[in-house]
């Protein structure tokens, strides 16, 4: 079809009538124009489909399909590949169903670990959340489904969620929030992008001009259409004068009459309106192409897919005294209502029906057969918070009388779910007292947890081994198996900080804010850039995660030690597996600028990759490094920046597990404005070596010599030393004040033009 001529035969009202969607979950059409409906369905992690009863928020019950991990589960195995085909499994599930528009993946920055949603997002990191986002909507897209990237942008909480402000400083906007869109954007252009409910800076995001048009469009290239969240329209004609194209859900005819009273009145042209209705109809276009009917898809190898990426998901934080893998034999305790009844996804809008689900008690019978004797006690009661002693004190026996012990604790549904925010970084009060008790009378204690975030382990030195199996899908029972026993070697690595308390994280004063604003104080300090900054330890650090193998680093290269911030710096690295089982390995990249005139994180994340060794085997891995991987973002000339200086290059296998570094001197070819105004600081200026030379020329010609000499120190050190700090910090219009009726404006006027013109010549 033509959308121009498409456009043409359209009245007003049915422009009008496109920019809001039929129902909760279709786009309307046009019969007589031949324009159909297209659905459009939740979710990242887990096709869910609603036929008769439809609502947002994960209350109805949706059509069976696939549950994968969530994405704080996928983002743990730091796998792109896999991610990839976690999205094209999704896309053949959205065929089947009729569904055109998947909606996800979710990128927003994991800023507070009390984030209700925050199983639904990636990392804390903006590099490692882009790559996963890429990969999973190159994934979906490649079967010609379309995805709704979201929630544009700075939606970091769930507290007062659809009226917060969210006030944040361009650069840390630009350097944390906002890459986990830009860069899947520009690689992967998702059909659709979803704005947020929240203010950024003072204005919605489903109205916010600079996001919607001068970064997404303008800057990054963004084809597609804009789609509110579910319920995030302020105002529609507002919304559609800055970018945003589709309501979600309808209002009832309501925000259409909106959009032509405001076209008959001059408020919005129709021009605007074609602009919006021509992205709709272009994707409606490239769905109806791509609609293949009577689609079905290999539920049995998807359930497989999904173990696989549970597998990969799971982190292995602590395994002293090599108590993992077990063995089968002897006597084992299985101890945890979470080990029969798992919790393998989070509440919401993301929940999905899956097509089978798997406990870790059933798999670990299927494993151990008759080789082992296995006891089991729940230990506890999910539907309350409180101890019921009786069945602690059934725990304890069990564990009395096996060999080793595996808990299972974790975090119950109605303790992180998208609506609200959690309140703390606790387990429920019956899963720390168990614990405690069973590690008492057994000290070969395996801890397993289910959670959507990170939680706090008063008990942490009381256990040999912890593994994290986050929220893990449908096949997260057996995963768990598979990883306890040795089948599977855990390769998961933390995409998060586990802090030790949560008053250690930068965001603790500052979330989730006051009334209808929240202020992100910490500004690029997110996550692991604070912890190691500021050298506070936390429980786990981000990037962590253990192997059943032993993995060696050697032999760390770059093609050059000096380059230009334009050029491209190739890193090499070998990966040598020097146990005696195969095992897959993260080897992660760090950035660090040694000397930086402005207030930057120690290092920060801009490679890796996930590499498989049989024992014995190595690897040479490599990495290239572009100007983004050493830049900042400069708020004065609005672009990322680097300065001029040495930059460590650090390889490790956490943020803070760091093995091998070099040095590459990266020269910048972007000139700063460096024009001297009344406010200049003498220190700047006397601390450039171009400008030094100049300032002293210039106040030789006027003759300030007094006002810069050298302090007298024959009045004593601290007084010269004051004195000194005093004239570093002065701006250079105190030479008025300080001259004593020496020095006038128009003397000063004169005294900056001089060294403005001798600093161009300079730069010429």
């Amino acid at each position: 079809m033509d959308i121009t001529k498409l456009l043409s035969a359209m009245t007003l009202e049915e422009k009008a009538s496109l920019c809001s969607g039929l129902d909760f979950w279709h786009l309307k059409g046009i019969e007589h124009l031949n324009i159909p409906s297209i659905m459009v369905a939740d979710g990242p992690h887990g096709l869910r489909k609603q036929e008769d009863s439809s609502d947002h928020l994960g209350i109805y019950e949706s059509n069976p399909s696939t549950c994968f991990p969530t994405a704080v589960g996928m983002a743990s195995s730091w796998n792109r590949e896999l991610i990839e085909k976690v999205g094209i499994a999704l896309g053949k599930e959205c065929h089947a169903e009729g569904v055109s528009i998947l909606l996800g993946p979710g990128v927003n920055i994991k800023r507070s670990p009390l984030g209700g949603r925050n199983f639904e997002y990636f990392s804390e990191d903006p590099y490692l959340t882009a790559e996963m986002a890429t990969s999973h909507i190159e994934g979906v897209q490649s079967e010609g489904i379309g995805t709704s990237l979201k929630h544009f942008a700075v939606n970091n909480q769930e507290e007062r969620r659809m009226t917060i402000d969210a006030i944040i400083d361009e650069r840390t906007l630009r350097e944390v929030y906002l890459p986990g869109f830009e860069i899947p954007i520009k690689k992967a252009q998702p059909w659709t992008v979803m704005s947020a409910y929240n203010k950024v800076n003072g204005e919605y995001a489903s109205e916010n001009e600079y996001l919607l048009n001068d970064i997404l469009r303008e800057e990054w290239g963004f084809e597609g259409f804009v789609v509110s969240d579910w319920g995030a329209v302020n105002e529609m004609v507002a919304s559609i004068a800055s970018g945003m194209e589709l309501e979600m859900p309808p209002s009832g005819g309501v925000n259409e009459k909106k959009i032509i009273e405001a076209i008959n009145s001059g408020q919005l042209t129709e021009e605007k309106l074609d602009e919006a209705v021509r992205r709709i109809l272009n994707i409606i276009l490239k769905a109806m192409k791509n609609k293949k009917d009577n689609y079905t898809y290999d539920v049995k190898a998807h359930h497989q897919l999904a173990r696989k990426v549970a597998s990969e998901s799971i982190v292995l934080l602590k395994n002293e005294s090599n108590i993992l893998p077990l063995q089968r034999e002897g006597k084992l305790g299985i101890i945890g209502e979470f080990a029969k009844n798992p919790r393998f996804q989070g509440g919401g809008s993301s929940h999905v029906n899956p097509t089978k689900l798997e406990n870790s008690y059933d798999e670990i019978m299927n494993i151990v057969k008759d080789d082992t004797e296995v006891l089991f006690s729940a230990g506890y009661d999910l539907r309350k918070d409180e101890i019921d002693e009786d069945l602690v004190d059934d725990a304890v026996k069990v564990a009395q009388e096996v060999d080793k012990v595996v808990l299972f604790v974790g975090l119950p549904d109605r303790y992180e779910s998208e609506g609200y925010d959690r309140t703390h970084l606790n387990l429920p009060e019956s899963h720390d007292y168990l614990v405690e008790k069973v590690a008492e009378v057994n000290p070969n204690l395996v801890i397993v947890l289910s959670n959507g975030s990170p939680v706090e382990m008063p008990w942490i030195n009381k256990v040999k081994g912890i593994i994290e199996s986050y929220l893990g899908g449908q096949a997260v029972g057996g995963a768990i198996a598979d990883i306890l026993f040795g089948i599977t070697n855990p390769s998961g690595k933390l995409a998060e900080t586990f802090p030790e308390k949560l008053e250690d994280n930068p965001s603790y004063l500052n979330f989730p804010g006051d009334v209808d604003k929240v202020e992100y104080r910490e500004g690029v300090f997110v996550g692991y850039r604070y912890y190691d900054t500021k050298n506070v330890k936390p429980l786990f650090p981000f990037g962590h995660g253990l192997s059943y193998t032993q993995f060696e680093y050697s032999q760390l290269s770059m093609n050059k030690n000096f380059m230009l911030d334009n050029e491209t710096l190739t890193v090499t690295v070998k990966v040598k597996n020097t146990g005696n089982v195969q095992g897959k390995e993260i080897v992660q990249l760090y950035v660090r600028d040694i000397e930086t005139s402005v207030s930057r994180p120690d290092k920060e994340l801009k490679g890796f990759e996930k590499v498989d060794l049989q024992p014995g085997k190595e690897k040479t891995v490599t990495f290239s490094l572009d100007k983004r991987a050493f830049a900042y973002y400069n708020e004065k000339i609005q672009d990322w920046h680097v300065e001029t200086g040495d930059f460590e290059i650090i390889i490790g296998k956490s943020s803070q597990d760091l093995v091998l570094k070099d040095v590459v001197h990266v020269e910048s070819t972007t000139k700063l404005p460096k024009w001297i105004d009344r406010n200049t600081m003498v220190g700047d200026i006397l601390a450039n070596p171009v400008l030094h030379p100049v300032l002293m020329k210039v106040v030789q010609e006027m003759d300030l010599g007094d006002l810069f000499e050298e302090p007298d120190e024959s009045q004593g050190e601290d007084a010269a030393i004051m004195a000194k700090s005093m004239l570093m910090n002065a701006p250079l219009r105190l030479i008025i004040n300080f001259g004593q009726g020496q020095y006038n404006e128009e003397m000063l006027t004169q005294f900056i033009s001089l060294l403005n013109t001798e600093l161009k010549k300079q730069e010429n």
